[in-house]
């Protein structure tokens, strides 16, 4: 597989902030997730990064236990595993602009196991007849975006959209795995696809991605600057959120012409640090 020509490559000297870099704690980071690996590989992108050529990288990251969670690499021996298996590389951003670099985090939120006045608002896990779609079993006029859709007798068609789940097209299944009392929070624990949960008789529980509607994304964003409420150079969550707190009338307006809906799953909340 070879890279895609957006990458440059550069020297580790090139990269700004790099000799006061906390390389122990990436270092952490990246030895979760070698061990993460051994039981769901991550999925090589269309940038052409192979993920077998992490193989050696990992292998060294895993010589360590993964019950010890704490550093065990000087500074220097970890900046030194960086350089040894890695190659800088810069993606210019188009026609000379600014370059955007997005983050995932995992959000907490107060929810309840059951559905009450104040936490009505459902996380849904996967149903029953969701299933994996690709070109294999992709029936003719499905759209070839989707790689999900409702098994029926007569084969696999669309599944329904936010906006008709969130107006009851799978009530009645009992996919609730937990009742929130927020819609703009259960948006974007969709948008993030993980988060931790401060139930209402006081465990600490945790959502991640099971799987999702199949639709395109919209971001709420791009919606608003279209639409005018918003400048594009000032969309962030910070102001998605502000907007919507103060026009709660417009929500659904909103956030159901973003038609991809996300289940998920109940996971182990492994450190509550991370996240």
């Amino acid at each position: 597989m070879s890279l895609s020509p957006l990458f440059v490559e550069k020297a580790f000297g090139d990269l700004p902030g790099w000799d006061d870099d906390d390389h122990q704690a990436a270092f952490a980071a990246f030895r979760r997730s070698a061990f993460h690996v051994l039981t769901k590989p991550y999925r090589s992108g269309a940038l052409g990064v192979d993920f077998h050529a992490f193989a050696d990288a990992y292998a060294e990251a895993r010589i360590v236990s993964p019950a010890n969670r704490s550093p065990v690499l000087t500074r220097g021996e970890a900046r030194a595993f960086f350089e040894r298996h890695f190659v800088p590389a810069l993606i210019p951003a188009e026609n000379a602009g600014a370059g955007l670099v997005t983050g995932f985090y995992e959000p907490q939120v107060e929810a309840s196991p059951v559905r009450t006045d104040r936490f009505s608002l459902p996380l849904l896990s996967r149903p029953a007849d969701l299933v994996d779609i690709d070109d294999a079993n992709r029936p003719p006029g499905l759209d070839p975006y989707l790689a999900f859709a409702r098994q029926t007798p007569n084969g696999p068609v669309e599944y329904p959209d936010r906006g008709e789940i969130e107006r009851g097209a799978l009530d009645g299944k009992g996919l609730e795995i937990a009742w929130l009392a927020d819609k703009v929070d259960a948006f974007f624990i969709h948008v993030q696809g993980a988060a931790r949960l401060a139930m209402t008789d006081g465990r600490l529980a945790r959502v991640t991605y099971a799987a999702k509607s199949g639709q395109r994304f919209t971001g709420p964003g791009k919606i608003l600057s279209e639409i005018g409420e918003i400048p594009l150079a000032e969309v962030t969550m910070q102001s998605i959120r502000a907007w919507f707190k103060a026009h709660p009338d417009r929500a659904d307006e909103i956030l159901w012409q973003n038609r991809s809906y996300i289940f998920f799953r109940p996971a182990d909340v492994e450190d509550a640090a991370l996240g």
